[in-house]
């Protein structure tokens, strides 16, 4: 069985202890075994990256384009094996993960160009024959720990503004998906970049995320995860002063009032629901319905959730992969139970599926007759476990969307230009999608949520350069 290493320093290092990666769209197909670094590893990781700092901080932006061009080039023209290989080790169906790739791809290709476009200010000083500008610069060692339901497409809107704008960077991916992670470490290995500018440490997150979280030497953390982890990222990053932006939960809500085109509706639903078997943290999993289309939209709605084809995710006939792992499954399950217990009616699904092959598949579940304060409405379950909420109109559906201690999306589905432009105000959401899917975004608009969900300036596009820079006022008597 081939064994993949980390990528320390520019070389790659053999590690004592492994990980097997497995397909859970069957069971019994490995993927490979995967070192999994100690803390001595990531401290040598850490040291590579504050080594290399200095000269890669200070180089030319067009080298910096050129790496980051080349990356995103190779990503794009290897899409359909990478997405193959997305799909056969987290579960995403094929197309969504060749899609998921070519954002990849795009990203990069989206921060070379951004490297070419660092700029600052030149501002006229109150004093007398003073010059006064302005600079953005690199932090410095930035670590970079993302989470499992993204594997190449979180990374690369981490990594490569990261490298962008100047800073090195030591890379913990999910213990569960570290196949994409070393694919991509490989590519950028080839890119031109100096040692130790790119790290990769695949490891649990109590011994490499730890490392990562309590070392001085990393000025910065990006980290996209549970709510849980997340408050322990901030506590130790705060106790050091260490920059940090976090990315976490949701519970996000997906209105439909009286006036949507009920198929539309329905279809817009189907996907920010169940899509990518409901393991984006954009996913809809509470959809608020007005009084006025309640009985017909569950009827439309159980009807096109019973038809959706759970399977292989490299089959091209599938429409819902499995749960990436059997703690994802157990959870979708342990909340299907709590569901019932609380009143609510299931309407379709929720069910282990046997197919031939062993792997995590579930039928997406469908909850109606349920409120909002049911635990059910109130946590996020991450699986393809959907609910739906029944509304007296429009008020009342905002007011039950923004009851919520998240706010990364939020969509509604409508044909009024009044209900659709008060939602974009009313809405506390950090994305809001008018009928549209709710996880579906961009890669060059910034990426970030309200509340409970984000914390710390947004993600992706030109906004990324407000985490990854400092900002330096100099002041100049030309004499």
């Amino acid at each position: 069985m081939t064994m993949y290493k980390n990528y320390i320093g520019g070389q790659w290092a053999e590690s004592t202890d492994t990980i097997k990666n497995i397909n859970p769209s069957d069971l019994s197909d490995c993927i490979g075994e995967y070192a999994l670094a100690s803390a001595e590893d990531t401290e040598a990781a850490i040291s590579a990256a504050n080594t290399a700092f200095p000269e890669w901080g200070r180089s030319n932006i067009q080298a910096r384009f050129d790496a980051l061009d080349f990356i995103g080039t190779e990503i794009l023209n290897r899409k359909e094996e990478l997405g193959q290989l997305l799909a056969r080790e987290e579960g995403k169906i094929l197309a969504e993960a060749i899609g998921e790739v070519g954002r990849a791809g795009q990203v990069f290709k989206f921060f070379a160009g951004e490297a070419l476009r660092i700029t600052g200010d030149s501002i006229s000083s109150i004093r007398p024959g003073i010059e006064a500008e302005v600079r953005r610069e690199a932090l410095g060692v930035i670590g970079i720990i993302a989470p499992w339901n993204f594997p190449i497409a979180i990374p690369a809107w981490k990594i490569a503004p990261a490298l962008a704008y100047g800073n090195t960077v030591v890379f913990k991916p999910a213990s569960s998906v570290p196949g994409c992670a070393w694919a991509l470490a490989e590519i950028i290995s080839r890119s031109g970049l100096p040692d130790g500018v790119f790290n990769l440490v695949t490891g649990s997150g109590g011994v490499v995320g730890n490392a990562i979280l309590h070392d001085k030497r990393i000025n910065a953390v990006s980290f996209t995860g549970s709510t849980a982890t997340g408050a322990k990222v901030a506590a130790a990053c705060s106790a050091r002063g260490a920059k940090y932006q976090l990315e976490m939960g949701g519970k996000n809500p997906q209105i439909v009032l009286d006036d949507a085109d009920i198929d539309t509706a329905v279809n817009i639903s189907l996907n920010s629901a169940f899509f990518s078997t409901g393991q984006r943290c954009t996913a809809s999993e509470r959809i608020i319905v007005t009084a006025g289309i309640y009985d017909q939209f569950i009827e439309k709605m159980t009807a096109a959730t019973s038809a959706l084809k759970v399977g292989d995710a490299r089959d091209p006939s599938t429409q819902i992969g499995p749960v990436a792992d059997s703690s994802q499954l157990e959870q979708s399950l342990k909340y299907i139970e709590m569901g019932k217990a609380q009143g609510a009616t299931l309407a379709c699904g929720g069910e282990r599926v046997s197919l031939e092959k062993d792997g995590f598949y579930l039928s997406p579940a469908l909850f109606i007759n349920t409120t909002n304060d049911m635990q059910i409405n109130r946590e996020e379950i991450f699986g393809p476990v959907a609910t739906i909420i029944k509304a007296s109109d429009y008020d009342d559906a905002l007011a039950i969307a923004n009851d919520t201690d998240f706010g990364l999306s939020a969509g509604i589905c409508t044909s009024s230009l009044k209900y659709a432009s008060q939602f974009k105000h009313d809405s506390k959401a950090g994305i809001v999608a008018v009928n549209l899917p709710t996880a579906g975004v961009d890669y060059h608009v910034p990426f970030g949520g309200t509340k409970g969900s984000s914390y710390g300036s947004r993600e992706q596009g030109s906004y990324a350069k407000e985490f990854y820079t400092v900002v330096k006022t100099i002041y100049t008597y030309p004499g």
